[in-house]
């Protein structure tokens, strides 16, 4: 895929810059041009889809200041467990350690600076819509569905709910600025076959073996896992150290996945691209977008810092003019 048609996703918004999944870092992202921004969702107690990483809600609020007594047995405090307006009085922050209290990424926005909420899916769908009339763009949106076995387990079908969403703002088929997408394939299957759904859907790759703990991820690594995505999924969201495992005598060490999702027709959307969690071999985050858009031809990336990304692919096209 030329530099022109790749793709820069703003991961959580502009999340390098201000606390992630905000209205504020959804602006942001926007005027910095990134194609598509990210929204990761779950559900609240009456059943309103949030823009919020996780299924709890100690990691990125004051919640255990607000609410010390809503708390689960294993001390963590759950979205679900709360209804919108409840949600709406909590102060969002940067990331942190919920045993720790210290911030994850120490010199991004402040904690506790400034003021932000929690937002639900139609708030971040009208202002991308807004600033797309206002700017006269066209960013797309990039959804993931969170932990759908959980939330049916807790007696909620977030897959079927958040289509609804999507369908009254117009994200339903190819031809719309979406990818929808998420981690448990037994819900992309039944998110395709079941829901009907007939948007681009990804598939996403994390590293993580058939025992671990967490709730929706599965690995998919060879050809034969992919070619069953490439029957549902237009394309694949790895981590990035799926792709590229080491550097070993000034070499990088570089699986088959890219080349296998491409030979089945699979776009290729790797995530985290960092600037302030570089892995070592890489310099910059510009030398990241160098390995990956240029030198493996990935067809897009999930960066914290939408600028750099875009303007890295601008630099890449200008150079070949």
């Amino acid at each position: 895929m030329a530099e022109s048609q790749k793709i820069i996703i703003a991961h959580r918004g502009a999340s390098g810059y201000l606390p992630e999944h905000t209205l504020e870092a959804v602006a942001v992202a926007h005027s910095m041009d990134a194609h598509y921004l990210e929204q990761d969702l779950v559900l609240s107690k009456d059943g309103v889809p949030l823009v919020l990483h996780d299924i709890y809600l100690d990691t990125v609020t004051d919640v255990a200041r607000r609410f010390p007594g809503r708390k689960r047995r294993d001390g963590r405090f759950y979205a679900i467990d709360f209804t919108l307006a409840e949600l709406k009085q909590l102060r969002v922050t940067e990331r942190f350690d919920h045993q720790t209290g210290e911030p994850v990424f120490k010199e991004r926005f402040p904690k506790g600076h400034a003021s932000f909420e929690i937002p639900t899916l139609e708030e971040e769908l009208q202002l991308i819509q807004g600033l797309n009339q206002t700017r006269r763009k066209n960013a797309g949106v990039y959804p993931e569905i969170k932990a759908p076995a959980w939330h049916r387990a807790q007696g909620r079908d977030i897959s079927r709910i958040v289509l609804d969403v999507l369908a009254r703002y117009g994200y339903t088929t190819k031809t719309d600025k979406i990818y929808l997408q998420c981690f448990d394939f037994a819900e992309v299957k039944r998110i395709r076959a079941e829901l009907g759904y007939q948007g681009k859907l990804i598939q996403l790759l994390g590293e993580y073996g058939p025992t671990s703990a967490a709730i929706d991820r599965v690995v998919f690594k060879t050809r034969r896992d992919l070619e069953k995505v490439s029957k549902v999924a237009d394309g694949i969201g790895p981590s990035i150290r799926l792709i590229v495992t080491d550097k070993r005598r000034g070499k990088l060490q570089i699986t088959n996945l890219v080349k296998n999702a491409h030979d089945l027709g699979l776009e290729v959307h790797p995530y985290t691209f960092r600037a302030d969690s570089l892995p070592e071999y890489a310099a910059s985050l510009e030398e990241m977008f160098r390995i990956f858009l240029v030198q493996l031809s990935v067809d897009g990336v999930f960066t914290d810092h939408p600028d750099r990304g875009v303007a890295f692919l601008r630099n890449q096209n200008e150079a070949k003019r």
